[in-house]
């Protein structure tokens, strides 16, 4: 059993870890860091685990743990670790975005890896340091990037993408609250979300020619969880080439599938999957990509990151059923 320790421990992708490592039959939660919270017991803050969960959070860490998850808020995790100092046989895996770009990924002499499997699952498996890869960032790469591999991006994409208020973390603000959110819907960040630095970076890592825009708007929705994002561009094949292309990249991929059928949100949500379909229009072709934001955007994706460093199953603690109704 490898030791896990999580930093940052009250937050949603925390809270979605601990669940998940509750029911890893390679892993042992050794510690879970909270200043805030050192003292209580998790379930206290993590209410669903009431009676499954008998640990306490901590304000002290243990250097010497199989792998390190940071939790923290983005920009926190170089100051956290510029602070503590863990065995260099301590593997990290960071879920912010502070080692993401390939100017960020080296820091004090440890070189992080993107940590998107379905592009990266041969760098990931002989890597000791992680960045996890956004929400919205894995949803709309995985729309992309069979397109990118046959160097077919050749015009600007657009991007609509939603996401449930868990996007937005614990932390309250005027667009959290229930009386604002709830029967209402927005934009924010358009054209400038910080998750388009990563996904251009993917793209041009499988086709370097690529000088187009991804044109990405996103939108809050008023439900808790998932992404539902939709990228439309030029593309001069047939629907059925499409999917030939689609389903050849990702025929090894263990949660990336290509549906036949239209898409919705229940089909994903409380998995570690990513479901698409793709639409042809003239000549305009449409892909949508839905996922659950805390699980394939976040903590789900960061265990099967895990999963693929300790040689694991890839799988291992992520066969996750769906809340369909």
């Amino acid at each position: 059993m490898i030791q896990v320790g999580i930093i940052g421990g009250a937050g949603y992708t925390a809270g979605e870890l601990i669940r998940l490592l509750m029911f890893h039959s390679e892993a042992e939660i050794n510690f879970v860091y909270s200043t805030s919270n050192a003292g209580n017991d998790i379930s206290k803050v993590h209410q669903d685990l009431e009676g499954s969960l008998s640990l306490k959070f901590t304000d002290t860490i243990n250097p010497d743990v199989d792998v390190l998850f940071l939790c923290l808020g983005h920009g926190n995790s170089v100051k956290f670790l510029s602070n503590n100092r863990f065995s260099k046989y301590t593997n990290i895996i960071d879920l912010g975005n502070d080692f993401r770009l390939e100017k960020d990924k080296v820091f004090e002499g440890k070189t992080f890896v993107y940590g998107l499997p379905e592009l990266q699952r041969d760098a990931i498996k002989d890597a000791s340091y992680i960045a996890n890869p956004g929400c919205f960032a894995t949803a709309i790469q995985l729309a992309l990037l069979p397109l990118a591999k046959h160097h077919l991006v050749g015009n600007d994409v657009h991007v609509n993408a939603v996401t449930g208020a868990t996007g937005a973390g614990t932390s309250l603000s005027e667009t959290t609250h229930f009386t604002w959110r709830d029967n209402n819907f927005s934009y924010y960040k358009p054209f400038t979300h910080q998750h388009l630095g990563e996904i251009n970076q993917s793209v041009k890592q499988l086709q370097n020619s690529f000088s187009s825009e991804i044109l990405f708007m996103p939108n809050r929705g008023d439900f808790s969880r998932g992404i539902f994002a939709t990228a439309y561009t030029d593309f001069e094949g047939t629907l059925d080439e499409a999917k030939n292309m689609y389903k050849s990249f990702y025929q090894d991929a263990e949660f990336t599938f290509v549906s036949d059928d239209p898409l919705h949100l229940k089909q994903v949500v409380n998995t570690n999957k990513c479901l698409i379909h793709l639409h042809k229009h003239e000549n305009k072709l449409l892909v949508t990509s839905i996922i659950d934001n805390l699980l394939k955007g976040a903590s789900g994706q960061a265990v099967q990151n895990m999963n693929l460093m300790f040689g694991f199953e890839e799988t291992e603690g992520l066969q996750l059923k769906a809340t369909y109704f």
